[in-house]
């Protein structure tokens, strides 16, 4: 076997075993990252409780007090 050969085997084993590195970490993260909640968050202009309701509701009535509130943008 040629050194040109031997390094070229070195770099490509090198390049695979990072790939499969990469591979594996990004599925890791996929798999253990919370999604992305799709609930609408409310702040009670009552007694400024915080809580969520489903997306599709505009206002949204407070568990704690029951007043009527706006969805809350930061």
């Amino acid at each position: 076997m040629s050194v040109d050969l031997l390094v070229l085997m070195y770099m490509v084993s090198l390049l695979a075993a990072l790939s499969v590195v990469v591979v594996y970490s990004e599925q890791r993260r996929k798999r253990f990252e919370p999604t992305p909640s799709e609930d609408h968050i409310f702040r009670c202009t009552g007694c400024a409780f915080v809580y969520t309701d489903d997306s599709d509701v505009d206002r949204s009535r407070c568990p704690h007090c029951g007043k009527t509130n706006e969805m809350f943008n930061f």
